[in-house]
């Protein structure tokens, strides 16, 4: 005998449907709240609870392998919380049409995966995501808050649902003598408004940063590494994302020092391409005594792990030690850089500030095709 069922739904069913949808529409891109109007705010229960598997033998779908016995019909697996409108859509076709059972199965599952993962995370796990680049919120900018808030997961999630961005807006040119200092002195307000009261409450920040690499260092050296914070990497490849990769490759950086120690130092970084001697002599001058940062085979998209940073940052120190124990921090250091953005940020942020030679860094201007001193870094700290 097959056991007949009724379009009623136990209310425990109806519970686990809601916890598991989080109270929104699991229409793969819909995500709408379901429990209170998007006009009025007010509490208003607008869901609908739509059957994969058709309740009715000749609905949407059919009973699929429900046919013999359907009294799983009406089980949370066969069923999607949804708005009224995403309800009408995917019944819209007897058999479906472009709203098959295993896609609707598919979208329910990562709806509810989405959701394990976002609430699964400790509460303590609180990051204020600060973005820092040209183009902020326009929609060809690479900076996009909803791709910097989901690089985050699992292991932090956003505090507030708007970031804290740090913009670059003006029109200015690379090449104009005043575009280096204005940038600057706009970063160093923007952060002092935005950021240094929330150094003061002790949080997380994570730093997401698509500028030119002399400001990108200087941003590091706001932050400096006694602030807790995770600097991201934009990944072009395989597809463009800000996530970290997780497996646990690491890399060899290279330290190579001068013949020589008894000129002013410069530093080569060249982990993203290959920075040539003459590029430096040529700016500096011949009596300079150049130190090289480097790996094995230079190129843009070696950076893909929190452990290839962390190996950075460890070198960095280690590099800067020495070239201090050589020098002597009375004289400035001058950084030609050709690396990742995030190295360029945690390069400020290793930065002692009281104790470090001042730096001059320089940039690539492709309308002059040289190098040109863009800024210098000074000791400083916030008091």
């Amino acid at each position: 005998m097959v056991q007949e069922v009724t379009r009623n739904i136990d209310p425990r069913v109806q519970c686990e449907l809601w916890a598991r949808a989080a109270g929104r529409c699991q229409f793969n891109g819909c995500n709408k709240i379901v429990y209170k109007s998007p006009v009025t705010q007010e509490s208003v229960n607008g869901a609908e609870q739509a059957h994969i598997y058709s309740f009715s033998e000749k609905g949407p779908r059919g009973r699929g392998p429900f046919k013999g016995n359907p009294t799983g019909l009406n089980d949370a697996a066969n069923l999607m919380l949804t708005c009224h409108i995403c309800h009408k859509i995917i019944d819209k076709e007897k058999d479906g049409g472009n709203y098959p059972a295993p896609l609707l199965i598919k979208w329910k599952k990562e709806h509810e995966k989405r959701i394990n993962i976002v609430t699964g995370i400790d509460p303590s796990k609180k990051s204020h995501v600060i973005l820092y680049g040209a183009n902020i919120g326009e929609e060809k900018s690479v900076l996009q808050p909803e791709h910097a808030k989901w690089a985050l997961f699992p292991k932090w999630y956003p505090t507030e649902e708007y970031p804290v961005c740090l913009s670059m807006r003006w029109e200015g040119k690379d090449e104009e003598p005043s575009y280096w200092s204005t940038e600057e002195s706009n970063l160093v307000r923007a952060f002092d408004r935005k950021v240094y009261p929330l150094i003061k409450e002790e949080c997380h920040f994570s730093i997401f940063g698509f500028a030119p690499i002399p400001l990108l260092i200087r941003l590091g050296t706001l932050f400096t590494d006694k602030i807790s914070s995770q600097v991201y990497q934009l990944q072009r490849e395989p597809q463009q994302t800000w996530q970290w990769t997780d497996d646990s490759r690491d890399t060899e950086y290279i330290i190579l020092e001068p013949e020589s120690f008894d000129h002013p130092p410069a530093l080569a970084i060249s982990l993203s391409a290959k920075i040539s001697h003459n590029r430096i002599t040529s700016v500096v001058g011949d009596n300079v005594s150049i130190w090289e940062l480097c790996i094995d085979q230079p190129h843009n998209d070696f950076l893909k792990t929190i452990t290839q940073l962390s190996s950075y940052r460890k070198i960095c120190r280690e590099l800067m030690v020495r070239i201090d124990a050589q020098h002597g921090n009375d004289i400035p250091l001058h950084i030609f850089p050709a690396m990742p953005l995030a190295c360029a940020v945690e390069l400020g942020r290793i930065r002692m500030p009281k104790a470090e030679m001042d730096w001059l860094i320089y940039d690539q201007n492709n309308k002059l095709s040289s190098f040109v001193m863009a800024l210098k870094i000074v000791g400083e700290v916030h008091e």
